[in-house]
């Protein structure tokens, strides 16, 4: 049963509200990072892209709570499946944020064909997922969308960060829904959930562009992956 949806785009602090909410006890929280993990999830997801309904249960099965895509693209289905769970939708600069989609989409997008298996066999869970994203693409910036191109033109890219944050906004009352930058830290978070800020702890701040620079140097040399290189960055 979900408690808190996510319906941030990536790359607006999603990886640092994974690791918040799971400390505030509303984990396991389903991220992009869960299907790295996980590539038998592809199968819950890939239905969408064919326009059939999702079975919310079964897709969020053993999940308390949501970020990042694919899972935040659905905010407004999994908004009426779960009446009583709280909306957070995390925001940051979209020019920023613009940049930060540029950089993950080309680390995706360009494989090297050298890659060692471990860090291959993420790629493909990707590339499985590619229907979906797709799906989330066009829907997202248009149907002229194409992962090989990469983000649209920045002027448009911004107008859909911005257009998003206005239909969540004006979708959901006011009581239920929290626009949320994690720089605010703790505050505002733990105010719109009811919960008590953990004492003497900072808010999460995951997934900086060194750390993404880190895993990314780490795939290529050994193969192995940390769960920030396919997740969010919020520099």
């Amino acid at each position: 049963m979900l408690h808190v949806i996510g319906a941030g785009f990536p790359r607006s602090g999603t990886r640092s509200m994974k690791a918040a909410l799971e400390r505030l006890g509303f984990g396991p929280c389903y991220h992009m990072a869960e299907i790295g993990s996980n590539p038998d999830h592809v199968d819950r997801w890939l239905p969408a892209a064919s326009g059939l309904p999702l079975d919310w249960d079964s897709v969020l099965d053993g999940y308390r709570s949501t970020q990042d895509w694919p899972a935040s693209f659905f905010w407004r289905e999994q908004a009426e499946v779960y009446p009583d769970a709280k909306v957070v939708l995390t925001v940051r600069d979209p020019h920023r944020w613009y940049v930060s989609m540029q950089a993950l989409i080309a680390i995706r997008r360009d494989v090297p064909p050298d890659l060692p298996e471990a860090g291959a066999a993420v790629f493909r869970t990707m590339e499985r997922l590619r229907p979906v994203l797709d799906l989330i693409g066009e829907s997202t910036f248009g149907d002229t969308w194409d992962f090989q191109r990469g983000m649209p033109d920045e002027e448009i890219a911004v107008a859909a960060f911005h257009r998003h944050v206005a239909v969540v906004q004006k979708s959901l009352p006011a009581d239920r829904l929290l626009v949320f930058d994690v720089r605010e830290g703790w505050e505002p978070l733990c105010r719109f959930l009811g919960v008590d800020a953990p004492a003497g702890e900072p808010f999460p701040r995951l997934n900086d562009s060194e750390t993404m620079q880190r895993a990314l140097q780490q795939l290529l040399t050994d193969g192995s992956i940390d769960s920030a290189f396919i997740s969010d960055t919020h520099d």
